[in-house]
């Protein structure tokens, strides 16, 4: 296994629609989502399309980490997963906004609107079938990586682009903002 090259905003792998995988479990398909695998722990992040490591075909990998959900029962935690020609579906109409960051956008934030509920499909390398449904986090996770899939990145979701900013600025404000509405209610 290798830690792979994370392609950034700009690089045309990026730009496309991403080709469907003819055969999951091809070697080096195993191969790709071992070193991908490695790669998103590495970064650290919890999701990578392969677009994003320069191959690009329709293939995503995933964690949701313990802690990091809403705690409803449709997000919840789940370990190291890969999903190849994936397809997201809708589960109703409301969208919320949520603070996204992106591996090939280092050290940037938005507000990004997201389904609040999807139900999503593909396989895994054994060509096993995965269909979920999900909420939160888990749901967030899984549209932002296969927006890769169609040459999507996050800022181009957002509708109001002065929520983009630098990670470590955006942290500041917000503990200001914080200290300053406690000193207001003491």
């Amino acid at each position: 296994m290798s830690i792979l090259m994370i392609a950034r905003a700009g690089h045309p792998v990026l730009q496309g629609r991403a080709a469907e995988v003819e055969d999951p479990g091809a070697p080096e398909i195993r191969r790709l989502v071992a070193d991908m695998m490695e790669t998103m722990e590495a970064a650290p992040g919890v999701g990578l399309a392969a677009p994003q490591v320069h191959v690009p075909i329709r293939l995503v990998v995933f964690r949701i980490p313990e802690g990091r959900g809403t705690g409803a029962e449709d997000d919840y935690p789940l370990g190291n997963s890969v999903m190849i020609n994936p397809v997201i579906e809708p589960l109703g109409p409301d969208m919320a906004l949520g603070w996204e960051g992106c591996l090939s956008l280092p050290g940037l934030r938005g507000a990004v609107p997201r389904w609040t509920r999807i139900r999503y499909s593909g396989v895994d390398c054994d060509g096993n079938r995965i269909v979920r449904e999900v909420g939160g986090f888990h749901a967030v996770v899984i549209q932002h990586e296969c927006d890769h899939l169609d040459g999507v990145l996050y800022p181009m979701r957002m509708l109001d682009m002065s929520t983009l900013g630098f990670v470590d600025e955006i942290e500041r404000v917000m503990q200001e903002q914080a200290a300053s509405q406690e000193g207001m209610s003491a």
